[in-house]
């Protein structure tokens, strides 16, 4: 699992500043490549930063064939491939597709989603995010209105113990002792059941408030609305779509996200990868 590894500092949504563009997201992704002096760029989602072994052949080939020769990893854990040759994207495209990175066109660039990285491998969360990560993305590439989020938006899943609920995303589930989720924005708790379905009607409900501002916004801290009216939006769709929730009384700081030490982490391995590049031959 690729891990993120810095945060953003974001204010929250009653201190934001207004946000207006005129111009669409140009945000790159696997289909929509991105000129750049060394050649084009490809940025791969990866949601939580889990890729099976063909996934993992088929970006290295894709550097190797068509690019650098090098992977880049990004903050959110997805892929980067520079120095694509001019006129690729087509090949990329059949190559990406061909190992399940593109399971829908529709919604490559949106596909914004860290995990705890750790979780369900060595002991410390409170709950093994990974089914959630399965389902949310499962839910948000069947969703037509998420095909509207900007290549920005973020999601979070934090297995309780810290390490992405300080990322700064737009919609965040922290697993609690309890075996439920703590959903943002919305300040409530859900069941561990309906939490990935909560998260999507979260970013639904953040469009729905963007159309109705003239659109233009991209992420929640930009959305200008009254103190906790976006909040109590989601709380209310989460009524109606019949999710039950509770009141959060009391919600715990959110830690700044660290990683942990290179090498053996339970079942997993650690290592750390010097400004996210590696070479073909540290890839395989």
């Amino acid at each position: 699992m690729l891990a993120a590894m810095s945060s953003a500092d974001l204010r929250p949504t009653s201190q934001a500043t207004a946000v207006s563009r005129d111009r669409g997201d140009a945000c790159p992704g696997a289909l929509r490549l991105h000129a750049a002096d060394d050649g084009a760029l490809a940025r791969v989602r990866v949601p939580g930063g889990v890729l099976s072994v063909r996934q993992t052949e088929a970006l290295g080939e894709a550097a190797g064939r068509l690019g650098d020769g090098e992977i880049h990893l990004t903050s959110r854990g997805n892929v980067q491939l520079r120095g694509l040759a001019d006129g690729c994207g087509a090949e990329l495209a059949v190559l990406l597709d061909a190992a399940g990175l593109l399971p829908s066109p529709g919604h490559e660039r949106v596909r914004n989603i860290v995990a705890s990285p750790l979780s369900g491998l060595d002991g410390r969360g409170l709950h093994d995010v990974r089914p959630w990560l399965s389902d949310l993305d499962a839910a948000l590439c069947g969703s037509g209105p998420a095909r509207e989020l900007s290549g920005r938006f973020l999601f979070a899943l934090d297995d309780g113990r810290g390490d992405v609920a300080g990322l700064g995303a737009d919609v965040t589930l922290r697993a609690t002792g309890d075996g439920g989720a703590v959903l943002d924005p919305a300040a409530v708790r859900v069941s561990a059941q309906d939490a990935p379905r909560a998260a999507l009607l979260a970013a639904e409900t953040f469009l729905e408030a963007v159309r109705e501002s003239g659109g233009g916004v991209w992420r929640v801290a930009e959305l200008v609305l009254s103190g906790g009216e976006l909040a109590e939006r989601v709380r209310h769709r989460l009524d109606a779509e019949g999710i039950g929730r509770s009141p959060v009384t009391e919600v715990a700081a959110a830690a700044v996200a660290q990683g942990p030490p290179p090498g053996v982490v339970g079942d997993a391995l650690s290592a750390h990868v010097p400004l996210g590049r590696l070479s073909a031959r540290q890839w395989r």
